[in-house]
């Protein structure tokens, strides 16, 4: 079944962004028919990397994080890369829209280190993830329960939860999300 009429918004900052879990995310939904828009910290070229470390694409955004609105998508993705996840969760722009995605009862997505930005949006606490294997402890002292598999798919909380841990889980990942958009998750006033 197709996404077409969905929109998902991807959120990243302008460099540290795993390049997989940036532009895979993006292809496989597009081929999915969904509307993708990546919203960046700065109206500048996201810059990622290959294992934290490599130089990666550079992925001109669409917006920027500060005039995204959840009202305009079905679903958001926060894709991991260290530098990035760690720059998110401290950004107020990502956390107002991650909260606004939860309270709208529309799916929220993270995958790697991502699911940083769900511990300081308070989205973390009482659910069911995974992420990339040392954001355990910080996941579970914000009141997660964290599972070491591919994907962990938690609707438990008012809005579907979806993460993955790492560029290896690609696939399950993005299944997920297109599963939880085929469900009715998000609808989107567009």
């Amino acid at each position: 079944m197709s996404l077409a009429g969905k929109n998902v918004l991807i959120l990243t900052t302008n460099f540290g962004t795993e390049q997989d879990e940036l532009v895979r995310p993006a292809a496989d939904l597009r081929k999915a028919g969904a509307a993708v828009t990546v919203a960046a910290q700065k109206d500048e070229a996201v810059r990622t990397v290959v294992s934290d470390r490599d130089p990666g694409a550079v992925v001109p955004p669409d917006t920027t994080l500060a005039k995204a609105s959840e009202e305009d998508y079905a679903a958001v993705v926060v894709p991991g890369g260290t530098v990035n996840a760690d720059q998110l969760r401290t950004d107020a722009d990502a956390r107002r829209l991650l909260a606004a995605f939860a309270e709208a009862g529309k799916p929220v997505a993270a995958i790697c280190h991502g699911p940083w930005l769900l511990v300081d949006s308070g989205l973390a606490r009482g659910r069911d993830l995974t992420s990339y294997p040392s954001l355990r402890p910080d996941l579970e002292n914000a009141g997660a329960t964290w599972t070491d598999r591919e994907v962990v798919v938690d609707t438990s909380g008012g809005h579907t939860l979806i993460t993955s841990r790492n560029p290896g889980d690609l696939d399950a990942f993005t299944t997920a999300i297109a599963d939880a958009l085929r469900a009715g998750g998000g609808g989107a006033r567009n």
